[in-house]
């Protein structure tokens, strides 16, 4: 097997290597290409990686390369983790809307609007080496925001794709926790999209646990007493929260927790890598570093080995990943991409049909979604009155005159072409 990781500067790429190290054995894993556009990071990066598997007897070869259709070239996998325009984008995206006073937010929110419309361009040229270069490949798509990127992908790229979150697995891993067993003797009846969505059911080895945990969620402290749902709410809802979803539940507070903070979340980010990237350089340092958990990210390695496993060896077993709709959802389009149970073999996943959507989830679900689809469109038509109709449509965006200048604003930024019919 040859997996090739497109944006592999990424200071996450330590985490996907140690899972992959884990694997080898059951992957077959003999050549893993590191690609990454910004040369010193990819050395960095690439240093660590290649120390942390000769630690483990090199069980396979790492290569690094600034030339994509060289790491593509006869891949089974294509892991993309790209971020155009870096942190510095994300932070002057979120200053942009704040300044507006709508909550930003880089994947369920306008910031993450911006981040499409940079990076879908980007994500259909990378599809086109692999078309070309490794026609029978699947993508593994963690790029933010997942959802997004994974249905311009699969409506315009021609490639076989998936979209991946850390987030279900976190589930799992959570309750697994909490109930002293493996995440694998979890299951979750969870629907929605990426970054808003919903768990109904929590069964542990094969016991339904959901009321039991839920009152114990809601009875936990938060670390910020205003951002924590009311118990009350939590128990009309039953049903286990995504945390992305504060944003549209507690709106105004999320408002006027991020307008109170001195940084971006992009600004302690950058931070935060450029911390990592020094000990990276560590000639000594040879595996991934504690400090790495404060990135986020947490159980990304085990989601996308794990997922690269089974698809691998056909083993038919569940993961909750983004994929075409395909009727798990009637009450979402067809080819809208949702983030769902799916049933993983060498065919790629496919989606478990969930059924019709709770009133009190439907509504939400529907307008993200149109908004995302709008996004789409805007992305690969470089058109600046769909762009406009994206923005206003997202919920978050409280009037479309702010929607429009936060639009110009991102437009002036980044330059992101888009075209004004008349």
């Amino acid at each position: 097997m040859k997996i090739a990781v497109i944006g592999a500067g990424s200071t996450y790429t330590p985490e996907l290597a140690e899972g992959l190290i884990l694997e080898a054995n059951a992957l077959g894993l003999e050549e893993l290409y590191l690609h990454d556009i910004d040369e010193e990071r990819l050395e960095i990066v690439g240093g660590l990686v290649q120390r942390m598997v000769q630690a483990q007897g090199s069980p396979f070869r790492v290569q690094c390369t600034l030339n994509r259709v060289e790491a593509v070239s006869g891949a089974d996998f294509v892991i993309t983790q790209i971020r155009v325009g870096g942190q510095a984008a994300r932070a002057l995206d979120t200053k942009i809307c704040l300044e507006e006073g709508i909550i930003g937010q880089e994947t369920t929110g306008p910031v993450g609007f911006a981040k499409a419309m940079r990076t879908i361009p980007v994500l259909l040229d990378i599809c086109g080496d692999i078309r070309a270069h490794a026609p029978g490949a699947f993508l593994i798509n963690f790029t933010n925001p997942a959802g997004i990127i994974t249905e311009a992908v699969l409506k315009y790229g021609g490639v076989q794709a998936i979209g991946l979150c850390n987030i279900p697995f976190g589930i799992q891993a959570a309750v697994a926790r909490e109930c002293g067993v493996s995440p694998e003797a979890v299951e979750l009846e969870y629907v929605g999209l990426n970054h808003l969505s919903w768990v109904r059911r929590i069964f542990v080895s094969g016991q339904d646990r959901t009321q039991e945990l839920l009152e114990k969620t809601a009875a936990k402290p938060a670390n910020i007493p205003a951002l924590k749902l009311h118990p009350e709410f939590q128990r009309a809802l039953n049903m286990w929260t995504n945390s992305y979803l504060n944003y549209f539940y507690l709106h105004d507070e999320m408002l006027e927790h991020l307008l109170s903070q001195p940084k971006t979340r992009g600004e302690v980010v950058a931070e935060l890598e450029a911390k990592l990237l020094e000990q990276y350089q560590d000639p000594n340092l040879c595996t991934k570093p504690k400090e790495l958990e404060k990135r986020g990210g947490a159980h990304y390695s085990s989601a996308a080995v794990s997922l690269i496993r089974d698809i691998h060896l056909g083993t038919g077993k569940k993961h909750i990943v983004n994929v075409q709709n395909s009727g798990a959802l009637p009450d979402l389009p067809l080819d809208a991409v949702v983030e769902v149970p799916c049933l993983v073999d060498a065919h790629g996943a496919r989606p478990l049909v969930m059924g019709r959507l709770e009133p009190q989830i439907r509504g939400l679900l529907q307008h993200v979604k149109a908004y995302e689809e709008l996004t789409v469109e805007a992305a690969v038509r470089k058109d600046y009155k769909t762009a406009l109709l994206a923005l206003t449509t997202h919920p978050l965006t409280t009037s479309v005159n702010k929607a429009k200048r936060i639009l110009d604003g991102f437009n002036a930024a980044h330059d992101l072409q888009l075209v004004r019919k008349t």
